[in-house]
């Protein structure tokens, strides 16, 4: 028997934008069996007291790589405690499926992901049965073996769908029309299955400055995917666009634009204007093209962060150091044992290297600025840490930042991790996105980076800094950002609102009582050889309570052990209301 809710006394944010109001709810059977005044508590129904308390849609985080990760870490925690139900994954292009039939090439999918989410490889390839080969077949997989704390909806990744029909030709050429038509038909298999649609990358190049994949693909072949995206109403296509490395972003964004003339279909374009001070001169043209796009009638939307990635580098799975251009520190993060790292770390020859590979690392990088890369953590403990790079060059008297990095991980081990600085906002841009009608937020990357910790907590951020401290949003525009708008973006039209006959994804939250709360270490991450690694989470906002399509998730200051979470894709409006 599902449990019943009568949730009262509550201040209601619906999740539309509309004004606050002061009403109860009852939830029955998974969904929202009715709101009103003073409703009288039924037989069998607990009753819960929200007096001082907002009554919200469930949180979405509308950009995670959970696909690999929530198969060892299946509480997903701590999503709970920051009232979130709903995950979409499979950003970014990349993805679990499909795969090929050759093993080389499905290691190469793994790899891929691995690399540019920081996500272990080994449990990667251990702790995922790799019982499938079309998307269909994969989310039939993860319906037989993983239950789910939040709601899951995924993206099929553009990057796979090349390697599954090309094989390792995806790195290096244009596709031929037959290898586009077996690209469509494995887009095909996954909008039948219930993917939200696909996701593209225009932004990463590989440990070796090498494009990935979906940036070898051509006018034909994008023509064709957006085709069959097209023909599935309320599916979308996301693609990432680079604002960061070489400022691709804005020819980028164009070029997915004019594909799409004509076409009826929704773009998600993450990164399109950006929102760091660093990246200010390149913010009023990526506005401009936004606004002319929305005079004409595209379905564009943007997509971005309201915080930059806080950036912990370790010098075993960090992408960092290559996506600063600087290929020869990478090259310690890519060594396969701890001999080979200290080998390198101690040869003249590969220091020589080092100074001028970090010579050449992007400006707007803060690996480009030692008073800017914090000694965080030590291995062995020899110190210093809670200092900059640049204070160690001083305090050693070494006159270049690769060579006293060199001599800081050599005395204090391979294991030890730095923390850049992060980069300011340019809060002008931010708040034009919070209210743009054509804006998605909140694409904290959770599930990836555990070891630099993009992570789950930042959705309250919202709802803390700029609702309750800077008080530049209203409590209404806050929730609708994290809740109705995303919803409606992804098409999970049966959720992100209150109202009768919805599912009953609902938080409780008094606004006094929740933080960000800070980062911390736990060693809970299989290694792939019998122990364990670590990744940083944080404690819980925490919410008053969570519900999971009607099923508590965080009750009474803990994750409550339920996985009422469900598999689930687009849902037309007019099948939006379960019962009415």
């Amino acid at each position: 028997m599902r449990p019943r809710f009568l949730i009262k006394n509550g201040t209601i944010v619906d999740g539309t934008g509309a004004p606050t109001y002061k009403g109860d709810i009852r939830v029955r059977d998974g969904l929202i069996a009715e709101i009103g005044p003073d409703l009288v508590p039924e037989t069998r129904e607990r009753v819960v007291d929200a007096t001082g308390c907002y009554v919200a849609p469930g949180f979405l985080e509308v950009h995670n790589h959970f696909d690999g990760p929530m198969w060892w870490m299946p509480t997903m925690e701590p999503m709970s405690g920051y009232g979130v139900t709903t995950s979409i994954n499979g950003n970014c292009g990349f993805a679990a499926a499909p795969v090929h039939d050759d093993p080389v090439v499905r290691k190469e999918l793994i790899d891929i992901f691995s690399f540019f989410e920081d996500i272990p490889n080994k449990p990667f390839v251990d702790e995922l049965p790799w019982d499938w080969r079309t998307w269909s077949e994969y989310k039939a997989s993860l319906q037989r073996h993983v239950k789910l704390p939040v709601n899951f909806a995924a993206f099929v990744g553009h990057i796979p769908i090349r390697l599954a029909v090309m094989g390792m030709d995806a790195w290096d050429r244009a596709a031929t029309p037959t290898e586009i038509k077996r690209m469509c038909d494995q887009l095909e298999d996954a909008l039948k299955a219930g993917a939200l649609g696909m996701s593209s990358n225009l932004l990463d190049h590989d440990s070796r400055n090498r494009p990935i994949p979906s940036m070898l693909a051509d006018d034909a072949e994008w023509s064709a995917l957006i085709d069959v995206i097209a023909q599935y109403p309320g599916s979308t296509l996301e693609v990432i666009v680079d604002h960061f490395m070489r400022m691709t972003g804005q020819a980028s964004a164009e070029r997915i634009a004019r594909l799409a003339q004509g076409k009826t279909i929704r773009i998600q374009i993450a990164g399109g204007i950006p929102t760091l001070e660093f990246q200010s001169p390149f913010i009023p043209a990526a506005e401009a093209s936004h606004e002319k796009r929305k005079a004409a009638g595209l379905d564009i939307w943007m997509a971005y962060h309201h915080l930059s990635p806080t950036i912990v580098i370790n010098f075993t799975a960090s992408l960092t150091f290559a996506q600063s251009n600087n290929y020869i520190w990478n090259e310690i993060v890519a060594a396969s044992s701890e001999d080979q790292k200290y080998a390198m770390l101690s040869d003249s020859d590969w220091l020589a290297r080092a100074r001028a590979s970090w010579d050449k690392t992007i400006r707007q990088s803060p690996l480009s600025k030692p008073d800017e890369i914090e000694l965080l953590d030590t291995e062995t403990g020899a110190g210093p840490t809670g200092i900059t790079l640049a204070e160690y060059m001083r305090q050693e008297k070494i006159n270049h930042p690769s060579d006293a990095l060199a001599e800081w991980v050599l005395a204090n081990g391979v294991g030890s991790a730095l923390r850049l600085k992060d980069w300011p906002n340019d809060e002008a841009a931010l708040l034009k996105l919070f209210r743009d009608p054509k804006s998605v937020g909140n694409i904290a990357d959770s599930g990836a980076h555990g070891k630099m910790f993009c992570g789950i907590g930042d959705n309250v951020l919202l709802l803390t800094k700029y609702v309750r401290d800077l008080k530049q949003l209203s409590i209404e525009e806050g929730v609708h950002i994290l809740t109705g708008k995303a919803a409606d973006h992804f098409s999970l039209h049966d959720r992100g609102v209150i109202d009768a006959g919805r599912r009953a994804d609902l938080v409780v939250f008094n606004l006094t009582e929740i933080e960000r709360r800070k980062d911390e270490k736990i060693w809970d991450v299989p290694d792939g050889e019998g122990g364990r690694t670590y990744r940083y989470t944080r404690a819980p906002a925490p919410m008053r309570l969570t519900l999971v399509n009607g099923v508590a998730t965080f009750d009474r200051g803990a994750f409550t052990g339920n996985f009422p979470g469900q598999y689930i894709g687009p849902v037309p409006k007019q099948l939006a209301k379960a019962v009415e």
